[in-house]
């Protein structure tokens, strides 16, 4: 077929792009903000991307477009469809038609750690021979690539509770009919469609009813939200962590021991800190072993993972100054990631916060930010002047900008030897670590 995607530069659209091309479609793609990793993705996979407006891919020989959760009513490109009464689907839905049917689907879902997870769950199929597809949210460093067909019957998809498309406002995962279904937390996030916890916990009672009774789910212990869902009916065994423990044997947590049903099945080194990681790879172990992998053997695999690429990613070193990017979105998560980043740093923990995301842009966050943040011995935000909210104040808080710029200046002034500057956005941030690592680098004439 001839398909066409509207929002391709999204991680899941770019990623969904790859895996039809890979199945033999003629593909291209439409999209506004294209940067790496993505563009480079979709190059290398020879999509072709056009910009809003442009109306090359508008041919006859098109058999369907498909139109991202991004775009909506008005949206010139998507009345053009309309108009013309072309073919269109979601992402999912065609995901579910063309590539998940038939498939041995492991899906990841929760606020937290979904794009770890899900890589994590992969790179342990891989490792034991299973050569498994996926989709992510994210860059896996293992593979280099977010979206991968692989050979059947395994397919990890990353489960994302956000809505389909302006006409299914259903959450995405309800179209993915997984066989084995870890969900990993639950706490109040997506404020902008989602009114309250309840709603969100209606929506994954969905994606529940939708495991069949011959699969797993597999659930946190002590979480209320997730525990609340289950009680709404669940037709699947649930498999919980009672019966494996990891152990963290240091305080940044990168090296733990893990232990099932009561015997030691191996110790694990790696390069990612944090308790919310032990419970990712908790979910990634469990998930595995669903899908046949001895535990001793995915344990073992742990020890090869490289991470995500902007999940604790090191930008570089310069002058003894360590810079770090992170993907955040939430409270709780920033909340682990700097506990365990400042168990690591040997100097200062300096923190550059961009309340990105559309709930914390809403400022649905703002009175738990300074507890989360409340590790690092100094912190700077930006604050675009159009939000209608104020960090409160707080003792790490060194500064506010309304501008990248402006911003880059504060923290650049502020550095010294032994830091460690982690910046967390869930988008580009205006290139920052890379600026400020290039002018440590290259400081100006009489600086």
């Amino acid at each position: 077929m001839r398909i066409h995607i509207l929002g391709v530069a999204g991680t899941f659209m770019g990623g969904l792009a790859q895996l039809l091309k890979a199945q033999g479609h003629v593909v291209s793609g439409s999209d506004q903000a294209i940067y790496p990793p993505m563009s480079d993705q979709l190059a290398q996979a020879g999509i072709e991307v056009y910009a809003y407006g442009e109306r090359g891919w508008l041919t006859e020989a098109l058999d369907m477009v498909v139109i991202g959760n991004a775009l909506s009513r008005g949206h010139e490109d998507v009345e053009a469809v309309l108009n013309r009464q072309l073919d269109y689907v979601s992402g999912p839905e065609i995901l579910q038609r063309l590539v998940l049917k038939d498939r041995w689907v492991l899906a990841v879902a929760g606020t937290h750690g979904k794009t770890t997870t899900s890589s994590l769950l992969a790179w342990i199929l891989e490792y034991a021979g299973l050569q498994p597809g996926f989709l992510i949210g994210g860059v896996p460093e293992n593979f280099g690539v977010s979206a991968r067909l692989g050979e059947a019957p395994f397919f990890v998809i990353e489960a994302d509770e956000y809505d389909t498309a302006f006409f299914d406002k259903r959450s995405k995962f309800v179209h993915y009919r997984p066989r084995t279904c870890a969900i990993n937390n639950l706490e109040y996030d997506h404020a902008d469609i989602f009114p309250d916890i309840s709603a969100i916990q209606c929506q994954f009672h969905q994606f529940i009813r939708t495991v069949p009774g011959n699969g797993q789910v597999i659930a946190p212990l002590h979480d209320k939200a997730v525990a609340e869902v289950l009680e709404m009916g669940v037709w699947t065994p649930v498999q919980d962590r009672a019966a494996l423990c990891i152990e963290p044997l240091n305080a940044p947590c990168n090296h733990f021991k893990v232990i099932w049903q009561g015997m030691q099945v191996g110790e694990v080194h790696w390069d990612l800190t944090g308790q919310h990681n032990l419970d990712n790879a908790a979910s990634a172990l469990l998930a595995a072993h669903h899908a046949g992998v001895p535990m001793a053997v995915a344990v073992e695999a742990l020890n090869g993972f490289k991470g995500v690429r902007r999940r604790q990613s090191l930008v570089g070193e310069v002058n003894g100054i360590r810079i770090l990017e992170d993907f955040a979105h939430h409270p709780t998560a920033i909340r682990s990631t700097l506990a365990g980043l400042k168990a690591q740093a040997s100097g200062r923990l300096l923190v550059v916060l961009e309340p990105r995301s559309n709930t914390m842009r809403m400022g649905v966050h703002a009175q738990a930010l300074p507890e989360a943040l409340s590790v690092a011995d100094g912190v700077w935000i930006y604050l675009n002047t159009e939000w209608s909210w104020k960090i409160p104040a707080f003792s790490a808080l060194k500064g506010t900008a309304g501008s990248y710029e402006k911003l880059l200046q504060q923290v650049k002034a502020a550095v010294k030897q032994g830091d460690t500057v982690v910046f967390m956005s869930n988008g580009a941030f205006g290139a920052l670590p890379e600026r400020l690592l290039a002018a440590l680098k290259n400081p100006p004439e009489g600086g």
